[in-house]
């Protein structure tokens, strides 16, 4: 339960610090597994004293045993190995330090190493962290290489002399790490981070040389497993030599086979790119060359022909056809004009045989009273009623006689 304190009614530090003891001896025996960092044998002394620290993370923990429960395993075990530690946490009241009393330690053998990693391989690759459609291609010029290797390491002399053999302009950004033991983890994993935060970094190349299994169980880790899968900047994968395979090469967006290819894949042969910029212009120029010729052939072929070379005879054949067409289309139009005039003429003589006023003239009259209207009938008018006779000549008036 929590204490009930104030700044009025504080506790000691020797209270704190035996409470905490008492909490943690309630805790029972665990089964440890981590890397000795530091290991202390004093002649003479009857404890061992060792720091474990995991492997993926800056934590560390003091772990004392009895000089017999080491001597166990004394010979094959030694700094930087990998133990299993079954003890009970202990604490220090006086330092108020924290320790794991170990009973007994196994060293991991490296048997059991190779089955966990296969484990974690298989428990990655059902993830889907290592299919195909997450590797991102590799830029063909990167601006700047983010280069992650050990310090003055014949990793890192390869890929700096390799690449700037192939392109003297090429620029590093190198971050140099501990590839091997405790550390190397967390370094490894921190450089990576901060490169692929840096916005001029094109590619990642994390390189070491060769070693054992377990000088390579770095780059093996979940941690940077999962670091170089979430990165958004290529990664190419330099560890070791062909036969090496740590899980870095399954995630990595490339695989290479050592640190100088790793140089080889990232940057392009400035030689080569001189070779292949030439080539690819001679063959433009012969191209542009064969393209040319063709149609100069092609238009000395069409300039060759009767028609382009005397270009008015075509004319000259069409203008006696042009004339007698000419004739015949002006014969024809002077042929519809004179039946139209005839016709014309026709009609027009009937339309005046068939005038009133021809008929007047062959001695016919209108009668037409005073509202001009034609009398049609004897019924139609009255005795006495005065009359206007029309004929051909002129007019008179008339009366109406019973």
């Amino acid at each position: 339960m929590a204490m009930q304190t104030s700044p009025e009614s504080p506790i000691p530090v020797g209270e704190v610090s035996r409470l905490i003891g008492g909490w943690i001896d309630r805790l029972g025996p665990v089964w440890v597994e981590g890397q000795i960092a530091q290991l202390s044998r004093r002649p003479g002394a009857g404890v061992v004293f060792m720091t474990l620290r995991d492997p993926s993370h800056e934590i560390s923990l003091t772990v004392t045993c009895y000089r017999q429960v080491f001597d166990q395993v004394a010979d094959v075990v030694s700094e930087g190995a990998r133990i299993v530690v079954h003890g009970k946490p202990s604490w220090y009241a006086a330092r108020g330090q924290l320790s794991l009393r170990a009973a007994e330690i196994r060293p991991v053998g490296m048997g059991e190493l190779l089955v966990r990693l296969e484990q974690l391989k298989r428990r990655l690759t059902a993830e889907g962290l290592f299919e195909a459609h997450h590797k991102r291609p590799l830029p063909f010029l990167p601006r700047r290489v983010g280069l992650v290797t050990g310090r003055a390491s014949a990793a890192e002399r390869d890929v700096l002399e390799t690449a700037r053999h192939r392109w003297p302009a090429v620029r590093f950004t190198v971050r140099n790490v501990a590839v091997q033991g405790v550390r190397a983890v967390p370094q490894v994993v921190a450089a990576v981070r901060e490169l692929d935060a840096d916005r001029e970094v094109d590619v990642i190349v994390v390189a070491r040389g060769g070693g054992s299994v377990e000088d390579l169980l770095p780059f093996s880790d979940e941690e940077l497993v999962r670091a170089v899968a979430a990165c958004r900047t290529p990664v190419v994968s330099a560890i070791g030599h062909e036969p090496d395979n740590p899980l870095l090469d399954l995630v990595a967006d490339l695989r290479s086979r050592t640190p100088t290819h790793a140089a080889k894949d990232v940057v392009p042969d400035v030689g080569e790119e001189h070779e292949r910029v030439a080539q690819l212009r001679g063959r433009a120029q012969r191209c542009v060359t064969g393209y040319l010729a063709q149609q100069e052939r092609g238009l000395s072929d069409w300039m060759s022909r009767p028609s382009m070379t005397y270009p008015h005879r075509l004319l000259e054949s069409r203008e006696d056809e042009v004339a007698e067409l000419a004739g015949r289309a002006r014969r024809t139009f002077g042929h519809a004009l004179d039946r139209a005039e005839a016709d014309l003429e026709h009609t027009r003589a009937r339309v005046v045989a068939l005038s009133p006023a021809a008929t007047l003239r062959r001695g016919y009259a209108v009668l037409q009273r005073g509202s001009g209207e034609a009398v049609r009938a004897s019924s139609e008018v009255a005795p006495g009623e005065q009359l206007r006779a029309r004929v051909a000549e002129g007019e008179f008036r008339v009366t109406v006689r019973e």
